[in-house]
Parts: structure tokens; sequence; C-alpha cells
């Protein structure tokens, strides 16, 4: 295998054409200068000069040798830099997984704030439910991710994201979006019901029967995704308690309403990574960046419960 000196000897004959000046050029004398073009044809196994007694030349393999010469001694002196970068996060890759309707609330933002902060920080995104995220940070396959609770903080550390209230995702022109005031359970007794699924969406579903006035008789269907849900409200198939990102989803034909202050346990979205960190990326991202950018934004929107002026998706 040829060495980088060979490459450095050749790259200079190639470029002034000129033993002696080549040589001046590196600070050595020329029997060595054409020891080391002899070791580097050797090994490439074909002439890459020509030369006699007034000019060198290159041959046309030495023509794309050099080429490849070039680009081989720009990465040799960019390695090393590039291993500073990465050891120090500076650089890299980072993995993120992300839910769904994080996706219309907190990752644009958090994106943002990452590349302010690391701007060559190249980042991978892959939408997955917490399930997927979960068993992907076990395997390696992920560095980071926006999940929903309960998860093991044996095995997880993690930082609070955004909080936000649940609301009602009623179709356009339905009855309950002429009360004027937040929704009481008697409101709701009638109304069919599509339904987080228990396996799924198990984070969801268990804070609807915990939290919320569900009819378990009045379910129609239970679907994971909540774009699934809103887009059957939209079709006129039942009510649905969503988490207010849900409004940002675009589906035309839904009016969401607020519920009563009782109702008021808050959708808590989580950054979540497994302990002792390896990424140099997310060991500087967790260093220097401040990972919370809404924390309790569903405080404040709690304290406007009474405000019933949602706004529609006409």
């Amino acid at each position: 295998m040829f060495t980088f000196d060979q490459l450095a000897a050749f790259i200079a004959v190639a470029e002034e054409l000129h033993f002696g000046r080549a040589a001046e050029r590196l600070n050595m004398t020329q029997p060595p200068l054409s020891r080391q073009i002899q070791k580097l044809e050797k090994t490439v196994g074909t002439a890459l000069l020509e030369r006699n007694n007034r000019k060198v030349s290159l041959t046309h393999a030495g023509l794309v040798f050099l080429d490849e010469a070039r680009r081989l001694m720009t990465l040799a002196n960019r390695a090393p830099v590039t291993a500073r970068r990465i050891a120090s996060g500076s650089s890299g890759i980072l993995r993120v997984g992300f839910t769904a309707t994080s996706g219309f609330s907190i990752l644009g933002p958090l994106l943002d704030a990452i590349s302010t902060q690391i701007p060559d920080l190249a980042v991978e995104l892959f939408e997955q439910v917490t399930g997927e995220q979960i068993q992907g940070l076990q395997s390696g396959q992920l560095d980071v991710g926006l999940a929903r609770p309960p998860f093991n903080t044996d095995e997880f550390d993690s930082r609070l994201l955004y909080r936000e209230r649940m609301l009602l995702a009623v179709p356009y022109g339905h009855p309950l979006a002429n009360l004027g005031r937040p929704l009481q359970d008697a409101d709701l007794r009638a109304e069919a019901l599509i339904m987080y699924s228990p396996t799924q969406a198990r984070y969801f579903y268990d804070l609807v029967v915990r939290t919320l006035p569900v009819q378990h008789g009045n379910v129609v269907y239970s679907v994971s995704q909540i774009l699934t849900m809103v887009s059957l409200v939209a079709a006129k198939r039942g009510i649905a308690f969503v988490p207010e990102a849900a409004k940002k989803l675009g589906v035309e034909g839904v009016v969401f309403l607020p519920l009563a202050r009782s109702y008021g346990q808050p959708v808590e979205l989580h950054a979540i990574w497994i302990k002792n960190v390896t990424n140099p990326a997310l060991k500087r991202l967790l260093q220097d960046f401040e990972f919370s950018t809404s924390g309790d934004q569903w405080q404040k929107d709690n304290d406007l419960s009474s405000d019933t002026s949602e706004k529609t998706i006409p």
C-alpha cells in the first residue's frame, strides 16, 4: 500500500513537472524524491510519470491518479479536524425519534434551536410512536426521542418539552359548538366517541379514561393515530378527545372545544435518552441547550379554559 508521503511526492512532481523544483518544495533532495515516486508506481502497478533529460509529463493514468491523490490528501488533512469536531460534539449525527403530533408542535422549534446551537450537526428524523422510540433507543438506532410517558426512569433520562391541554374535536356545525361554555360530563353522554387504542396508543388511552368523561358504550372506533381520529371527526363519525396540537393538523371541517377545568390533566411530551450517553453530539446538546422550550404553556392555556372561542378549521 502506498503512503501519504508518496502521494505528497507525486502531487508535487505532477504540479511542478520538474523533480528539482518538487524536491525544493518538499524540503528534500532529488534522489529520495525519485525513490518515493518509483515505490508509488510499483504499488499502483503502472507508470504515472514520463520523464527524460528534458521534461517530465503525466501519463494518462497519472492524470487520473492525480485527482484521486489530491482527494485522498484532502481527506487525510481533514480527518483529524473532523474527528476532533465529532469528539467535541460540534458535528456528527443525531438520530431523533418523534411522535406524529410533535411534528406539528415542538419538532420545528426544537430543530431550529439545534441548528443554531450546533450548525454542523446532521439530524436524522424517524416518525415513531413512543413504544417504537423506546425500542430504537435501547437498540442504539436512536439517540433521543420525543415521546410520551411513562418510561423506565432507571433506564432513561428525560426532560419535559411540552405540556398542553386536551380539547374536544367535533364536526363543524355540531350542537356542542353552540353551547358557549366549557363542556361538562353531561354534555357528552349521548355522543358517539372515537377513542384511542388501548394497546397502540396506550398513553392517550390511559390519560383519557383516567381524567375525562368517557362513556365506553358510546365508543364507535378505536384508532392509534391522532390524524386518523381528527379525520374521522371531520367525516362526522363521532367526537374525540385530542391534544391541542391537533389544531395544527389542518384537517377541514373540525371545531376544537375547551373542556371544563376539572378535566385539566395536561398532555406531556418529553425528550428521553438512554442514561450514560455515548454520542458526543447529544452530550453537548444536553450541556449547552436548554431542552425545555414550552414547559408549562399548559398552565396558561388551562387558565383560559373558560374561553370558548376556539379557532375553527373551516
